[in-house]
């Protein structure tokens, strides 16, 4: 059955990004993005079944600020943080408050941008996925959002251990909320937990 799934890196304080996010810095101030890499991008046959989890989606919802550090009217010659071949393959539903046309990109990857809130963003995603899950990629503004209005059935956290102590906080504002355990694994590098909320 299809479900809403949400893969957030963290760090042990539970920021997924630090301060002062910028175009040179998407993470962020701090070593949050240094951390990430190291399990991602060194370790990847360690860390395999959970990172094709998080490329698995039929269709992605995300943040503005996760497609690209501008507010505002859009610059129309930035296309993502990912280059002409972004990772999703699928479609993605990007939440802002200004409209764009859609933005097609190569692997099949294909940006919609969505002005009228997070459940419209949910909803196109879901007829865009059909029997597939749809992910909610971040930022942790757009997570929390979605957490706090019970629409996301499993959360998926990839822990590094590192402590930022300010950023931009994962599970800030969304209210009370049940984590049941689904599974942990990992190894020095990170430390993956699936969850599913319950209110």
């Amino acid at each position: 059955m299809s479900k809403v799934t949400s893969d957030m890196a963290i760090s042990l304080d539970g920021f997924a990004a630090g301060p002062n996010q910028s175009l040179e810095l998407p993470f962020g101030e701090g070593v949050l993005h240094a951390a990430v890499s190291r399990w991602m991008f060194e370790q990847p046959e360690a860390n395999a079944e959970q990172i094709a989890a998080i490329t698995a989606a039929k269709a992605y919802v995300m943040g503005r600020n996760m497609f690209g550090p501008g507010r505002g009217e859009w610059d129309l010659e930035w296309t993502g943080w990912w280059g002409d071949d972004p990772p999703y393959h699928a479609p993605v539903f990007v939440l802002t408050h200004h409209p764009r046309a859609a933005l097609e990109m190569q692997g099949g990857t294909t940006f919609h941008f969505v002005t009228e809130g997070i459940e419209a963003a949910l909803a196109r995603a879901r007829e865009a996925a059909g029997d597939g899950d749809v992910s909610i990629a971040g930022g942790a503004a757009t997570v929390n959002q979605y957490l706090a209005a019970g629409l996301i059935d499993e959360l998926r956290l990839h822990i590094v251990p590192v402590v930022l102590g300010e950023g931009e906080r994962l599970l800030e504002g969304v209210g009370r909320l049940e984590l049941e355990p689904l599974e942990v694994s990992g190894n020095a590098l990170v430390t993956h937990a699936a969850y599913r909320p319950i209110r």
